[in-house]
């Protein structure tokens, strides 16, 4: 028997006693050394299983326990569908929508389910606060004065030591400060491509990636994306004599919220480095995991330059402080000279904030607080939607970050279900923002980084009466 077919075999044993509660909710799994003994395996046919099993969220590790059967194995709703290969359809540009949905942000009787940040609540102002005070009696008159144009030292230094996930791959002289990851996104797409070029996104697609992409005279291809891995690397083989370069997020994708396997970011790596094409990777959610480590980025496996790794602390710290980062491999210089043009550098304040927040240790704290209030939040929001929203409603399974992505009844149009909620103080974002053709208009984007709460459950459950008012 084919290797394949027998860790496929193991894990259907598994998932069928899952299914039939032979193995209930938070049991533990036998080791993968046991496995291994059971089945007369070797010890990766064992760990492929498990991770079979892991991919549709039936298990899930815990650090030095081993593997348990998981919460997310009791959902009732399905995953959303996977989208139709889109390189030529006629396109329909979303931007009125957008519009609509970000000029509701002031309105703070509203419940701002459509957000991409966390809530406040979940943000450690306080003690960046202090950390504000601090930094500017120890600087006295020197922050008001321009930084280097590779930005602050102490915060380069501080981001090489912190990200451990690439093993020592980057130093304090391979990073660039940004005004935060979009800024990051923005001059790496400037600095590899001309207007004209062709850039591979996933779908869906975080809107302002898209944005970008038109505002710089791109042209976008959208990749089928897997709610669970991410990029179809066979739908990306199919276009690459076109590509000019990729920007995806690999790291629990906005809005799919989906991690690209290892095995993925190694064969997407190595067939962009035969091409020589590059890859803008947005890690802005990457420690943001349930699981038991972050997982690496595409950058970890980058031997050649070619992936631009861009990050920030917006979606974990400081939304406002606009404090982000790339490290751009062989782009390097290109990358400066163009923040030079641009801003000549990033305002020094905030980030030796962000700097002493990291060398302390209060991020890593911080960060584990943070991890644990998303994980109980995501579980509580599934629950609420399994409850209250029609039936055949579909949910991402994300295994990290903030964002659920829902499927509707094809009935359903989401921007005009955006007009019926808004009213009613409830709003979310539309399907149809992300991506540039007509599609996923059954579809929504819910943010549950926020604190569960009686007013929180209410609105789902309204949300839940007027989609089925719908049809």
């Amino acid at each position: 028997m084919k290797k394949e077919s027998l860790y496929l075999k193991i894990a259907k044993v598994m998932e069928e006693q899952i299914s039939t509660e032979t193995l209930k909710l938070g049991d533990k799994l036998p080791s993968i050394r046991s496995v291994q003994k059971l089945y007369n395996v070797s010890i990766n046919t064992a760990k492929q299983a498990y991770l079979e099993l892991e991919s549709k969220s039936l298990i899930e590790p815990r650090a030095k326990s081993g593997y348990f059967v998981s919460k997310a194995s009791m959902r009732k709703f399905p995953l959303p569908s996977i989208g139709k290969f889109k390189a030529s359809a006629q396109e329909k540009q979303p931007e009125d929508l957008i519009s609509k949905v970000f000029n509701t942000f002031e309105d703070k009787t509203i419940s701002h389910f459509s957000l991409g940040v966390p809530d406040k609540s979940m943000l450690p102002i306080a003690k960046l606060n202090k950390g504000v005070i601090n930094v500017v009696r120890r600087l006295n008159d020197d922050w008001a004065s321009y930084e280097p144009v590779q930005g602050s030292v102490n915060l380069r230094r501080g981001i090489a030591k912190w990200s451990l996930v690439l093993e020592g791959k980057i130093t304090e002289d391979d990073l660039v400060i940004t005004s935060g990851a979009m800024n990051a996104i923005f001059n790496c797409l400037m600095a590899v491509t001309k207007p004209g070029d062709t850039v591979a996104i996933e779908s869906p697609v975080y809107f302002g990636i898209v944005q970008i992409i038109k505002s710089l005279g791109l042209k976008a291809i959208e990749i089928p994306t897997h709610p669970i891995t991410g990029v179809d690397l066979e739908a990306i083989k199919k276009v690459l004599p076109q590509l000019n370069a990729c920007c995806f997020i690999s790291n629990f994708s906005n809005p799919l919220g989906c991690l690209m396997p290892d095995e993925h970011k190694i064969e997407l790596v190595r067939m962009l480095t035969t091409y020589d094409i590059p890859l803008i990777e947005d890690d802005l959610y990457g420690n943001l995991f349930f699981g038991p480590t972050r997982p690496k980025p595409c950058k970890a496996f980058d031997e050649s330059g070619i992936v631009l790794w861009c990050g920030s602390v917006s979606k974990t710290l400081a939304p406002g402080y606009r404090v982000g980062w790339v490290a751009p491999g062989k782009y390097k210089e290109k990358i400066i000279r163009q923040k030079l043009l641009q801003t000549i550098s990033t305002p020094s304040l905030y980030q030796e904030v962000i700097a002493d927040f990291l060398e302390h240790g209060r991020y890593d704290h911080h960060l584990r607080m943070l991890r644990s209030k998303l994980y109980t939040s995501c579980l509580k929001f599934q629950r609420a939607i399994e409850e209250y929203f029609p039936s055949n409603t579909k949910i991402s399974q994300p295994q990290g970050g903030f964002m659920l992505w829902l499927e509707l009844d094809k009935k359903v149009d989401t921007a005009e279900l955006f007009d019926i909620a808004i009213k009613q103080k409830i709003s979310f974002a539309p399907g149809r923002m992300f991506t540039q053709y007509n599609q996923y208009n059954n579809c929504m984007r819910l943010n549950y980084g926020l604190e569960w709460n009686a007013q929180v459950e209410a609105d789902l459950k309204r949300l839940g009466r007027l989609i089925k008012a719908v049809y």
